[in-house]
């Protein structure tokens, strides 16, 4: 069974649905009832097949690390629904944001509720420095979160306050899960920072992609409106790197729509951040934190769960 894991990485995504289907379970009905809807809406499980994989490519059992890796995507579901809160989101993963059907108030608790039983589990079974790592990682992603809140619509704003922000509140979370794989896994202290920073990495090029796909994707692809973070003033990838490149007029130009209320013509706004050079250049810094990503696993073994974290990270790339 483990031999055919390891050859198959799709197989780990059907542990990991399985184990939510079958497993999952908190002694407060209604939030079980709120999370087991977010996971049913879907969703690619990146952060528990990282840490799965990082067990196996340390020579671990990646099937006596499920509950580690549940716990991972459990902490992604939490930030959602607290940021679906924050951003008055009316839907999520193509189905109503949990404050939708539940409301505020019990969504914000939900969310409390569901970080606070997550480290009550995770202190209960793994030993330091795991808990230690979770738990930094969540001050990270709560920090993040607020510095982008903090620049919403500021044109000053460098593509390194960008990955400083991507760092924290996405990246953080992928560096844990494959760094807490590693450590279950038995990895030794060069794969541990080796998968944590193939995390690190991996992260920041996963962020990137997600604003690309907020202004190229498709709305029932994505589960959410396209233009999402074009009409909530956030600094993503492709409008830093158009506002780095473009010229005077168009920063006015962009300056004006940023300052204003209008959002009737998305489309010609991301026709301008693309004429500015804003996509092209994300789909570069993009695909070197791709080459970043896989630089860093060269210290492992090869191994089949190795080239399936590649291959996760090649995923990453677009189509032009």
């Amino acid at each position: 069974m483990i031999d055919a894991l390891r050859s198959d990485e799709s197989d780990l995504y059907a542990l990991v649905e399985s184990f939510f289907r079958e497993s999952f379970s908190t002694d407060n009905a209604l939030i079980t009832e709120a999370v087991r809807r977010m996971l049913a809406a879907g969703g690619k499980r990146l952060r528990p097949r990282a840490t799965l994989l990082a067990a196996a490519a340390c020579g671990g059992d990646p099937v006596e690390h499920l509950n580690l890796a549940a716990y991972m995507e459990l902490i992604h579901v939490a930030t959602l629904i607290h940021d679906d809160v924050v951003d008055n989101a009316q839907t999520r993963r193509g189905v109503n944001a949990t404050a939708v059907d539940f409301g505020n108030r019990v969504s914000v608790l939900a969310g409390d509720y569901l970080f606070a039983w997550i480290f009550k589990n995770v202190t209960a079974g793994y030993p330091h420095p795991i808990p230690n790592i979770l738990s930094a990682t969540l001050a990270d992603i709560c920090d993040g979160e607020v510095l982008q809140l903090r620049a919403l619509g500021d044109l000053d704003h460098s593509l390194d306050d960008y990955i400083d922000v991507a760092r924290k509140k996405t990246a953080s979370l992928f560096a844990a899960s494959a760094a807490c794989g590693a450590i279950v896994g038995g990895g030794d202290q060069a794969a541990i920072e080796a998968l944590r920073a193939f995390g690190d990495s991996f992260g920041i090029a996963f962020q990137m992609n997600d604003d690309l796909l907020d202004m190229t994707g498709d709305a029932k692809a994505l589960g959410k409106p396209v233009g999402n973070d074009l009409t909530e003033r956030k600094m993503t990838a492709p409008v830093v790197l158009a506002l780095q490149g473009g010229d005077a007029a168009f920063r006015k130009g962009f300056a004006q729509f940023y300052a204003g209320s209008n959002n009737d013509d998305l489309p010609a706004v991301v026709e301008t951040i693309a004429a500015a050079g804003g996509l092209r250049e994300t789909r570069r810094a993009l695909t070197s934190f791709v080459e970043r990503a896989k630089e860093a696993l060269k210290p492992l073994s090869e191994s089949a769960a190795k080239h399936q974290l590649s291959a996760l990270a090649d995923a990453l790339i677009p189509r032009e």
